[in-house]
């Protein structure tokens, strides 16, 4: 087995990935710098980002007014100091994108035009049409690939970190090419890999977002933070799921029901379809169970309607959304709504980490949302997201870099990386079993569809948890058919299933002792927020067993928690 040295390594080159390795770049040409992908970067799914990302651009926004946005957007979950820094940050990497070729839309004296989203009490929307994800991964790649410095290993797979005397000393990955492993020896390692909505049936997210560097930090030791905070975005495509931006709603559409009402005035009056997403999420749930959602083979459904905007409109602001309303629905949103309905989109939880980025491995940050800072809380604002792969991407790039010119390269174990040669190629590969990867993962995402939705209750989280279990029992009869070892698919679906078994189980079990209802994580067995009992993030500590569980608090600054209303 090959032995590869880099001083820096960077697993995954979404928009946090590629922040961090330009940032540690620009900090010193003395380190080098490795990012790892298992697929071609720009393909990684931080392109899927459409509607903006958010920053205080403009007279009469303020720093306060996008951090108070933010805390109460998140229920009051979000530590206070982590946003205050956040919001600070944002127009800074926003100027930098712009300085570097980021193609952003804009208002008609040149300046970077802002749009309204959901949550937000001001325009703060920096976007590129809408496909502003698109084009910040596409402006970062090629500020990127001007560094010497920077080595890319595409379509390269990481499956384990290497873990001595609570320091982080390097990776075990596979070259997807040649099916080798290779172990990675290394000073700093920032895990940037996504999310991992993957666990669900209607999702939004990529077919490649499953949530691996989670799971491979989590078995490392190293707790997964608030997993039971999962976020469903308003408006998936159906029936394919895809994401219908929530720019189509800042730019003025409105969401009906069978009736043609926009029944958002009886969920959130002031806010109307510019409420938050968990808010907007339960509303369409509830209008779709009370009856009130149009038919379709698909199931009930709710409308998007944009054809007040004007077709010129939505070819200026929206053309991503049009094309993909009628190539992959049938509809032309010019002319008739669009069918939607709550999607799984997004972890507020994740890798448990500090300010810089630091968690409770020696050399081992996590930044983007494989990442839990808490900037997010129990519920994210649309356009947060971008903005937090790009701060918290500079800051990993910028303090893993600090971390390796003040460190030695330390000896990596033979034995740790066998190990997991072992696990990988003769437990997973080499199994002979009866069962298939398919059917284990569609059970796993209807068990997470029915019983982890929008809405969850007690017995239903008990009876989730016990069949996961016996999913996870499952997996160890599995057989991989093909048994050749280039370009195995058949294998990374394998390993990609084993990750999110783990990260489904950590999701319930988070769920199940919450006795409230708090942004994202709605128990109607238990309506109302409790700050009493429940004002602390959960920390997931990984055993054999199962997930452990124990609780932080939560940081408060200026906002003690307060009723939310919009």
């Amino acid at each position: 087995m090959e032995t590869l040295t880099h001083d820096i390594v960077i697993v995954g080159a979404g928009l946090a990935g590629l922040r961090a390795a330009v940032a540690a770049a620009e900090f010193s040409s003395k380190i080098d710098i490795a990012v790892i992908s298992k697929v071609y970067p720009v393909r990684s799914h931080s392109v899927c980002a459409q509607g903006g990302t958010a920053a205080v651009l403009r007279e009469g926004d303020s720093n306060d007014l996008h951090a108070w946005d933010t805390v109460k957007g998140s229920d009051f979950l979000a530590d206070q100091d982590i946003v205050e820094f956040f919001v600070k940050q944002a127009p800074e990497e926003i100027v930098t994108l712009e300085h570097w070729g980021c193609p952003w839309s804009r208002t008609d004296d040149g300046k970077i035009n802002q749009r309204p989203f959901g949550g937000h009490s001001f325009p703060r929307a920096c976007f590129a049409a809408d496909m502003t994800g698109f084009h910040e991964m596409h402006t970062l790649y090629g500020k990127a690939t001007a560094y010497d410095n920077i080595k890319f290993y595409d379509e390269w797979f990481v499956t384990s970190l290497i873990v001595e005397d609570n320091v982080a000393k390097g990776l075990t990955v596979i070259n997807l090419k040649t099916g080798d492993m290779h172990a990675f020896r290394t000073k700093a390692i920032i895990m940037a890999t996504g999310g991992y909505a993957r666990i669900y049936e209607f999702t939004t997210f990529s077919h490649t977002a499953t949530g691996d560097g989670m799971t491979i930090a989590y078995r490392a030791g190293v707790p997964l933070k608030d997993m039971e905070f999962i976020q469903f975005h308003p408006t998936g495509l159906v029936p394919s799921g895809i994401l219908i931006t929530g720019g189509a709603r800042g730019e003025g559409g409105y969401l009906i029901n069978a009736k043609g009402e926009r029944f958002m005035k009886r969920y959130a009056p002031e806010k109307m379809e510019l409420a938050p997403r968990d808010i907007v999420s339960r509303a369409e749930t509830t209008e779709i169970q009370e009856g009130l959602g149009l038919e379709s083979p698909y199931g009930p459904y709710i409308a998007l309607d944009l054809r007040h905007l004007g077709e010129e409109k939505i070819n200026e602001r929206l053309p991503l959304i049009r094309d993909v309303a009628i190539k992959l629905s049938g509809v032309d949103p010019v002319k008739e709504p669009i069918p939607i309905r709550p999607a799984a989109h997004y972890s507020m939880g994740g890798i448990h980490a500090n300010i810089k980025t630091e968690t409770p491995l020696s050399g081992f940050y996590a930044a983007g949302e494989c990442s839990c800072l808490n900037v997010h809380g129990a519920n994210r604002l649309g356009t947060n997201s971008t903005t937090d792969c790009l701060v918290f991407g500079t800051v990993a790039g910028e303090e893993a870099a600090k971390y390796a010119l003040s460190n030695s390269f330390r000896e990596i174990p033979r034995e740790k990386i066998l190990t997991e040669e072992r696990r990988v190629f003769d437990e997973i590969l080499g199994r002979e079993g009866d069962e298939r990867v398919s059917v284990i993962r569609d059970e796993m995402r209807r068990i997470m569809s029915e019983k982890m939705w929008v809405f969850r209750k007690g017995d239903e989280l008990e009876s989730a948890l016990k069949e996961l279990r016996n999913l996870k029992e499952r997996f160890k009869n599995i057989r991989v058919e093909d048994k050749g070892r280039t370009f195995n698919t058949g294998l990374v679906a394998a390993l990609q299933l084993d990750f999110t078994l783990d990260l489904a189980e950590v999701t319930i079990a988070g769920a199940l002792p919450r006795t409230e209802s708090r942004g994202a994580h709605s128990r109607p067995d238990y309506p109302k927020r409790d700050d009493e009992n429940w004002l602390k993030h959960t920390l997931a500590y990984y055993t054999k067993e199962g997930p452990r569980l124990e609780y932080i608090p939560v940081t408060i600054t200026k906002w003690p928690p307060a009723v939310r209303a919009y």
